[in-house]
């Protein structure tokens, strides 16, 4: 469980595939057929294991750096590293294209590690506050996660994802916590995150 750094007691972050119709001359192509030639078109290329072969056009930790060809799970491939941006389908094509234009791409993650130190910055000099019901003793009825962060980041104008917030483990007491969020290899920000207690309405007089 994470603890609070400062307790309080009772107040309270595609390849656009073109589907391929074959035309057949004097034949009829009947829509199951079609959605078939669609579903092979959008098959990303397999590796020597079975995984997802890519190419990553931006350095990845734990996985590769720049210009390098992974193999990844198709999980990890569709859900992460093609939606944002990290890595692309590893043709011949593309490999010559990184190769080609390999300066480019490092002044452009130049750039884009200029940002991220700019907004590890931002998130050192601000504070987000959580409201949670806890007991009498400060203990919350539940926890807070990764999401709330995210939420409370996102009324500050600065949109992370869950994966992204690093967590000893759920906050379950109220109190003011330093949370470490990961924005790129090497670059971990800070935050100030207060969790305090959720403001009780005044009951209607019977």
């Amino acid at each position: 469980m994470t603890r609070p750094t400062c307790p309080i007691t009772k107040f309270r972050s595609e390849n656009n595939f073109h589907e391929v119709e074959t035309l057949m001359p004097n034949t009829q192509t009947s829509p199951k057929r079609k959605s078939k030639a669609g579903g092979r078109a959008k098959r990303l290329p397999t590796g020597p294991h079975g995984g997802v072969e890519l190419l990553l056009i931006q350095p990845v930790e734990h996985l590769g750096k720049q210009g390098d060809v992974v193999e990844v799970r198709p999980g990890y491939a569709n859900n992460f590293l093609l939606p944002q941006g990290l890595a692309t389908v590893a043709s011949e094509h593309h490999k010559r294209m990184i190769d080609k234009h390999r300066a480019r791409l490092a002044e452009i993650q130049k750039a884009r590690m200029v940002g991220y130190r700019e907004l590890a910055d931002a998130l050192a000099q601000q504070s987000i506050t959580i409201e949670a019901n806890a007991n009498d003793e400060g203990h919350l009825y539940g926890s807070v996660g990764a999401p709330e962060i995210v939420v409370g980041l996102k009324r500050n104008n600065i949109t992370i994802s869950s994966d992204q917030v690093r967590l000893d483990g759920p906050i379950k007491e109220l109190g003011l916590y330093t949370v470490k969020i990961h924005l790129a290899q090497d670059i971990m920000g800070e935050l100030k995150v207060w969790v305090v207690p959720s403001v009780e309405t005044d009951q209607p007089a019977q």
